[in-house]
């Protein structure tokens, strides 16, 4: 087949798939390598353009012949060198070490520059050490494709990496030890000179523009990973002893898109695990639970697999941020519980349930996690039948209640100010026999919760007319929604009848 003579596609076996970009989409035909899950070719589905059959080769090949193009054209390359930097990428994307974001491989503008983005455990070694020298290789590539998608006089890049999480648990250690952060950071070090040490090169065949920094956080002296501290130590001398830069910005770490889940990165950056199961959809349309990678990757080490408090993301974003020429973002602060309460430290122990059921007809699953002493402390809903848009609202809703359940935010605060919401899918609820019709998914799994964990029986269902698309609570609200009035009612409760979100 045309493009494959004589390159890497040439020993690969591809696998015929099925799959939409989500559930709701319309399915693809895909071609994947053999053995890559489906969860890979849901994301090739989202990241090829069009609707059509597509194989992973053809959809790679689109923005590797751009790379190597726009290179060539720029003189970042000379002729002779444009088969092995193509190779070299395609060996990234084939062993799911590395590839450019969403935009790249869909051709489509966008306002920040491209992002290119390296999974971290794809470069653990097999007798648990990480691969240092194919790492700052990889980095190398990544910056120089980049620079060629950029253009020349671009002066900010986006190279990072994800799944650290991933990473840590490959190696065997905890995210929340001075371990773990030593290693973090001595990988965003290594990382940072890789980088500059490309940017150096860049800059004497295009032109120098910036100046070498020459003061560095120290790296970590030591780390458990045999050679990690020697080989960033090694990047960042590197680093300073190139003549100038052409970059001013080179590294940052930014929100996962599809093309993690093509490589396999289960987390964005360095976000910690979120569960040591994930819920699939078979092909009879059911969700089921399978360990996820990390959790292979830890084998019978329960530990590495536990719930990390804020604090631990927190102590984390400091010991990379210093190497990173974009700082992560810290997560949201929120409000301190109220003067008496007790603050429940979470133990390194992941427990809890997990419970399937259909809501309106829509499928969905809540999972729980909790501490020792069987205090909720995560909560997480998997949706197989809505949007992508709607999904990443959600996540972003239950992250932000699970970080205020660890900070001691009563579980009691969230049912009175979630329980009756109303918004769809709304209506029946199949597989509970606690509950037989629910106003949203918020609505249902709120009282669960307070029912399993607060023992709360005093929260009836609604009725059939509540959960009507249509259904408002009094004649005042089919008044215009502006300007907007003091409601008349004054308990939540009331209030939350007062409105009705639409969509």
């Amino acid at each position: 087949m045309a493009g494959i003579h004589g390159t890497l596609w040439e020993a690969i076996a591809l696998q015929r798939h099925k799959a939409g970009a989500d559930p709701d989409a319309p399915p693809r035909r895909l071609a994947l390598p053999a053995g890559w899950e489906p969860e890979a070719a849901a994301a090739l589905a989202a990241l090829a353009p069009g609707a059509g059959p597509v194989s992973l080769h053809r959809a790679a090949e689109a923005w590797i012949g751009r790379v190597i193009s726009r290179a060539g054209q720029s003189g970042l390359i000379e002729p002779t060198a444009a088969n092995a930097f193509a190779e070299g990428l395609r060996a990234l994307l084939l062993t799911r070490r590395g590839a450019p974001g969403a935009e790249v491989w869909q051709g489509r503008r966008s306002t920040e520059p491209p992002r290119f983005v390296l999974n971290l455990p794809a470069f653990l070694e097999p007798e648990g050490g990480f691969d240092t020298e194919g790492y700052a290789e990889a980095v190398a590539l990544g910056i120089r494709a980049l620079t060629a998608l950029a253009g020349p006089e671009a002066t900010r890049l986006r190279l990072g990496f994800a799944d650290l999480a991933g990473l840590l648990c490959g190696l065997g250690l905890a995210y929340d030890t001075e371990a773990g952060r030593a290693t973090a950071a001595a990988v965003a070090a290594l990382t940072r000179g890789a980088a500059e040490v490309e940017s150096g090169r860049q800059a004497q065949r295009l032109g120098a523009r910036e100046p070498v920094a020459l003061l560095w956080p120290a790296p970590p002296a030591a780390t458990p990973v045999p050679g990690l501290a020697e080989a960033a130590r090694a990047a960042l001398d590197a680093a300073a002893g190139q003549p100038g830069l052409r970059h001013q910005a080179l590294i940052a770490l930014a929100p996962a898109d599809a093309v993690e889940a093509l490589l396999g990165a289960e987390t964005a950056g360095i976000a910690p695990l979120a569960a040591a199961m994930r819920p699939v959809l078979t092909a009879a349309g059911t969700l089921a639970e399978v360990p996820t990678r990390a959790a292979l990757r830890a084998g019978a080490v329960p530990a590495l697999l536990a719930p990390v408090a804020p604090a631990a993301r927190e102590a984390m974003r400091r010991a990379v941020s210093p190497f990173l020429h974009v700082a992560v973002p810290a997560p949201a602060a929120l409000p301190g519980p109220a003067q008496g309460l007790p603050r429940p430290e979470p133990v390194r122990r992941h427990a809890g349930s997990t419970v399937h059921v259909a809501i309106g007809g829509h499928r969905v699953a809540l999972r729980t996690a909790e501490d020792a002493e069987g205090r909720l402390l995560e909560i997480a809903f998997t949706l197989a039948k809505e949007g992508p848009a709607f999904r990443g609202l959600m996540e972003g809703f239950v992250q932000s209640v699970s970080l205020g359940l660890q900070a001691g935010v009563p579980l009691a605060t969230y049912v009175e100010a979630f329980a009756y919401t109303r918004f769809g899918p709304a209506g029946a609820v199949e597989g509970d026999p606690a509950f037989a019709r629910a106003t949203s998914l918020l609505d249902w799994a709120f009282r669960r919760l307070a029912l399993d964990y607060l023992g709360r029986r005093d929260l009836p269902d609604p009725s059939e007319e509540d959960c009507a698309p249509d259904a408002l609570a009094s004649v005042a609200q089919q008044a215009p929604l502006l300007p907007l009035d003091l409601p008349a009612l004054a308990s939540p409760r009331g209030r939350r009848r007062s409105f009705k979100l639409v969509g």
